[in-house]
């Protein structure tokens, strides 16, 4: 039977290569690339990409440096906000902490990511900025009707 047990915990993904496997795609979406081109970037396939996004597999330490160089970050990246988010307990397992009540970072969502890509991708500054000042103008307008 513990083999069993075993077995069954072997297939759950580990919290820590989920961590990293968020972080490559928070990543690949911000630099624009699809699953495709960055696999072809590092010589792998897009299928493998998505199992290292969803942490099914362990990113090895060379292919986590080939990711940090394609997508032109430090490797410690990958690990940022990782001691933060969770502990280990005396066995050396990874626990989650409890919820602090804080909802989801921004800086997580796809949407957040492909709004800023897309908010760089302006080449003249002065209407980057007039799009920066529409953008805080609705959000102030918000802010005073919920008040």
């Amino acid at each position: 039977m513990a083999k069993e047990d075993k077995g069954s915990m072997e297939n759950s993904p580990n919290p820590v290569d989920i961590h990293v496997g968020k972080k490559i795609r928070q990543l690949r979406t911000l630099k624009g690339f699809t699953q495709e081109k960055l696999g072809q970037a590092v010589g792998i396939t897009f299928q493998q990409v998505q199992k290292y996004e969803r942490g099914t597999n362990r990113v090895g330490a060379s292919r986590l440096y080939d990711l940090s160089k394609v997508l032109e970050v430090p490797v410690s990246v990958f690990f940022e906000g990782l001691g933060q988010a969770s502990s280990y307990d005396t066995s050396g397992s990874f626990v989650a902490e409890a919820d602090t009540g804080f909802t989801e970072d921004p800086f997580k969502k796809r949407e957040t990511l492909e709004l800023i890509r897309a908010y760089y991708k302006i080449p003249d500054p002065g209407l980057r900025k007039t799009v920066f000042d529409l953008a805080k103008s609705l959000a102030k307008q918000t802010d005073t009707e919920s008040a």
